[in-house]
């Protein structure tokens, strides 16, 4: 098996793009996978993570000396996967219910060449202040929240809601890139700087 020299990001996230960059990565290409992100019922947040990612990963296509890596982000209220909200409604109920609360960010990363798979899973803890109506109206107003897991993004306005965090923060933003580098250099690829 010859060593992968181009890579491939399963992923449309303009933040996962500028994860990789932070460690001198810029993908060859950007596949964006199409899957159903939609939970099974009684599906805990853990197993729904990590059959996403590897339903992203999956859904690429590769040719031979090509890496991917793809991944998926999950925020867990306790059992209760919050996804991405469908509209401001529900963007501002998961305001509501992370409020005050410790939540889990949950980041599984998938690198997979055409005949060899590797996944790392890694589960964050963060506590997100209590936010008064004031705070919900204007971070809705922003509309920061659409397209986010959980209806926020921590590196963005919604980082003064986060007073702390126990775990990796690059992978609560979408990747975690101690592990991504090192499933890469498991992968054989050499472009880890």
């Amino acid at each position: 098996m010859a060593r992968p020299t181009r890579l491939i990001l399963g992923s449309g996230s303009p933040r996962r793009r500028a994860l990789l960059q932070q460690i001198g990565l810029v993908p060859d290409e950007v596949r964006v996978p199409e899957t159903d992100e939609t939970p099974l019922p009684g599906e805990r947040p853990l197993t729904y993570c990590r059959r996403i990612a590897l339903d992203k990963a999956m859904a690429v296509p590769l040719a031979e000396g090509e890496v991917l890596v793809a991944a998926d982000t999950t925020v867990a209220a306790g059992r209760r996967i919050l996804g991405k909200p469908a509209d401001e409604d529900e963007a501002r109920a998961f305001l509501g219910l992370l409020s005050g609360r410790r939540h889990r960010v949950i980041t599984c990363v998938v690198v997979r060449t055409p005949d060899r798979i590797w996944r790392r899973d890694v589960t964050s803890t963060v506590r997100m202040k209590t936010l008064d109506d004031g705070d919900i109206a204007r971070y809705l107003a922003s509309r920061e929240w659409d397209g986010k897991a959980g209806g926020y993004a921590i590196q963005g306005l919604a980082e003064a809601f986060i007073p702390w965090v126990s775990g990796s923060y690059s992978a609560i933003v979408g990747l975690p890139l101690a592990e991504t580098a090192a499933l890469l250099g498991a992968a054989g690829f050499e472009g880890v700087r």
